[in-house]
């Protein structure tokens, strides 16, 4: 018996009422179903008619889209998708206007290509491999536009080029900005269609209001304390970054947050360039934490400004001192002096870092039961469990290559007992090895003689790790899966690699022949 389809259907636990409508034949493999339901929202059965003539025509447009297959979107056909967010960003802040992150004043920043070559300059790529790349306003507002876009494209059944997407995701900041522009007369007060004065309030104002209205202190430590309980970073994270805001106070002579002008920080600053601080450590060490604290403040309305916003310092790198990875003979040499160490960190630690990409504090808090077996391929886990993670892609599973197995490195795992696979290393205070590890890997590579400045002496693994997949053709989602780099497009961050596929990939890089000692 067909379903009847000219009129809402009521589900019959729930009460809410659905659109049906049987999919052509002709369009299921587009479609990806036989029989489009999607919920009207309401349990009215008037409304629910009203919303059904509606939704009928969006599946049917949706259909010629999917039909019509890929197609260029032009900016006014992306202006006339995005234009109805801007109603609903409206209502859904109308009762508290000032309560969005939808930041106005960067919206002449957004894409403005100014992370144009990012991953291309070495500067830049170890900062993000190092987690010493902190949030930028913009990058949040562009990444959100882009889902929105991403929803918009799946609602219409739009088939649209990366450059059409990217289109629409303008189109999408443009409306929120004319939208938050609107809110922002609203929370002073500025409603249209309302020219009458202000009523006294009837109530006292709320903590909050108070706080912005006459700007109450905010301690240092309460603002950090605020952040760190939101946002939840990593142990180290909240550590470093209490200590910058707390040497900001000691130069500032005061502990009260909103006290801080931007002239103060710029005498912080020039304070900093003096007592001989690198350019790059006064940005990303000291700048950034304070920018993304304040930014936190602003957005919960602890403050009413983020002067640190507009406050940053130029890192000039001049050509030659971008860092690089190993070459084949550098690689040799630190290979082939390992194989013949007796100390456990320097025989295997820099194996591993060749052959699989991973971060060295990834290496370094390596546990024995990491090294498993799944349906026949050896494979290495990097796990949460066994130490603090960059993110949530540093979290993986990979097949271990052919050389490695075949160095030994099987049967060193197999003489470990059960724990840390190097208990040599003695962790930090966050419970780390990774520190360690660099300061002993770092003075024995120097002394082999690989003194170049623009060698680092464990991340050069890994540089060197991307550059043969590169010249060696793995697939890049799938090497950037091995090394835990972050997904390079929406597309990508669906579905999981199988370790076959990983293995296969992955035994295309070179072994590299050294004197292995004798056993």
């Amino acid at each position: 018996m067909p379903l009847p389809m000219a009129r809402p259907w009521k589900h019959p636990d729930s009460g809410i009422y659905y659109v049906r409508k049987a999919v052509p034949a002709r369009l299921r493999a587009l479609v990806g179903k036989s029989l489009e339901n999607v919920s009207l929202g309401t349990h009215d059965p008037e409304e629910a008619r009203r919303r059904h003539a509606k939704a009928i025509l969006e599946i049917e447009e949706r259909w010629e889209a999917l039909q019509a297959g890929p197609k260029a979107l032009s900016e006014r056909e992306a202006h006339e998708l995005a234009a109805p967010a801007q109603d609903r960003w409206i209502a859904l802040h109308r009762d508290n206007p000032s309560l969005n992150f939808w930041q106005t004043d960067l919206f002449e920043r957004l894409w403005q290509q100014r992370r144009k070559g990012l991953w291309g300059r070495p500067d830049v790529v170890h900062q993000v491999l190092h987690g010493e790349y902190a949030d930028r306003g913009e990058d949040e507002m562009e990444e959100w536009c882009l889902k929105q876009a991403d929803i918009l494209i799946r609602k219409k059944g739009l088939q649209v080029d990366p450059d059409g997407r990217r289109t629409l995701a303008k189109a999408v900041a443009a409306a929120i900005q004319r939208a938050s522009l609107i809110l922002k007369r609203h929370a002073l007060g500025d409603v249209p269609g309302d020219d009458r004065p202000p009523k006294t309030p009837l109530v006292a104002p709320t903590p909050v209001t108070r706080r912005m209205g006459t700007q109450a202190s905010v301690k240092f430590n309460d603002l950090v304390n605020g952040w760190a309980a939101e946002r939840k970073p990593a142990e180290k994270t909240v550590y470093d970054w209490t200590r910058v805001m707390a040497q900001l106070s000691a130069f500032l002579k005061h502990d009260d947050v909103g006290r801080i002008t931007a002239d103060d920080l710029v005498a912080w600053k020039d304070s900093l360039v003096a007592a001989g601080l690198a350019a790059k450590t006064i940005r990303e060490s000291r700048l950034a934490p304070v920018r993304a604290i304040l930014r936190w403040g602003v957005d919960n309305r602890r403050l009413a400004e983020n002067p640190a916003e507009r406050i940053t310092i130029s890192v000039k790198q001049k050509p030659g001192q971008g860092k690089r990875g190993f070459t084949e003979a550098e690689a040799r040499v630190i290979l082939d002096a390992a194989a013949i160490e007796k100390d456990a960190v320097r025989r295997w630690v820099p194996w591993v870092c060749a052959f699989t990409g991973g971060r060295l504090s990834e290496v370094c808090q390596l546990r024995v039961e990491d090294i498993v077996e799944i349906e026949g391929t050896r494979a290495l886990r990097f796990d949460a469990d066994a130490g603090s993670l960059k993110n949530i892609g540093s979290e993986r599973t990979i097949p271990l290559h052919s050389a490695l197995i075949a160095a030994g490195f099987l049967e060193f795992v197999s003489s470990r007992k059960a724990g840390p696979l190097f208990p040599e290393l003695s962790p930090d205070k966050f419970g780390k090895r990774g520190g360690n590890g660099t300061k002993v890997l770092g003075r024995w590579v120097r002394d082999l003689g690989l003194k170049d400045p623009r060698l680092a002496p464990n991340h050069s693994w890994r540089h060197r790790f991307k550059t043969l997949a590169r010249n060696h053709g793995l697939a890049p989602d799938i090497a950037d899966a091995i090394t835990g780099h972050s997904h390079r497009s929406v597309g990508d961050r669906y579905g999981e690699y199988d370790l076959s596929a990983m293995k296969r990939e992955l035994e295309k890089l070179p072994g590299i022949p050294v004197s292995l000692p004798q056993t």
